[in-house]
């Protein structure tokens, strides 16, 4: 089946979501939460993509909670961050992993160590194949729920330019002259030499390895444990998109 350039637009704005959602809370993500914009943008991508997902269905679990739009963004910043402590660090333990080597190990029926686990260092070589990398001052594994969105979201994006040109159509135009750029999004790395020889092919790849294998899992246990409703909507929109 040929995916077209939108629905491709579409996945990475999705995965652009969903990894704001899901790490460490910022100030852009209570912005956009207490604003109102969260919503009205996960609704929107997930019509696009034809998810079994809204708002509105959401909440349905907890109607005298509704969701979190007008709340003071300081205030729901301090509640989120409050929230995420709790689920994905915790002490000593969180009560959801954000890792998918914690979750592989446990499979396995291993001891989980970060970084060092065969599933996280299978990630970080993947990564690197894209011409991926860990940020400069960083120390955060690379299998962390937020960044394996990230790839996804670079993966998705080096698609849909490469589907608008089979559609004759040009994605990241010089604007100056209306030319095309020979420049790809993100990294020198080639299409023909991503994982399995094109975007689409790494993507479905690393959904098909990775992602799928533990997010589902990670996107129910955080609807099982969280209680603050905005996790449990981000997780439930994660189940529906990888699921």
């Amino acid at each position: 089946m040929i995916i077209s350039a939108d629905t491709w637009q579409a996945r990475a704005a999705m995965c652009e979501l969903l990894a704001l959602s899901l790490r460490y809370p910022e100030d852009t993500l209570a912005e956009v939460v207490a604003s109102g914009e969260w919503y009205e943008a996960a609704d929107e991508i997930a019509g696009a993509l034809g998810l079994a997902w809204s708002t509105d269905e959401a909440t349905a679990d907890a109607p005298t909670e509704g969701n979190l739009a007008l709340c003071d963004p300081a205030e729901l910043h301090k509640m989120l961050r409050v929230e995420a402590t709790r689920l994905f660090v915790g002490a000593p333990k969180p009560e959801v992993s954000p890792y998918e080597g914690v979750w592989r190990a446990a499979d396995d029926g291993v001891q989980a160590l970060l970084f060092v686990n065969p599933h996280s260092m299978e990630v970080e070589r993947f990564c690197k194949a894209c011409g991926l990398g860990r940020p400069e001052g960083t120390n955060e594994p690379l299998d962390a729920v937020a960044t394996e969105l990230e790839l996804l979201e670079y993966l998705a994006l080096r698609a849909a330019v490469d589907a608008a040109e089979t559609e004759g159509d040009t994605l990241y135009k010089d604007e100056g002259e209306g030319e095309d750029t020979d420049e790809e999004p993100g990294d020198v790395v080639t299409s023909a030499d991503l994982p399995g020889g094109s975007p689409e092919a790494a993507w479905n790849q690393f959904m098909a390895d990775h992602a799928k294998v533990w997010m589902p899992r990670f996107a129910e246990a955080v609807v099982e444990q969280s209680r603050v409703l905005f996790y449990r909507q981000a997780a439930n929109l994660l189940g529906a998109f990888i699921g």
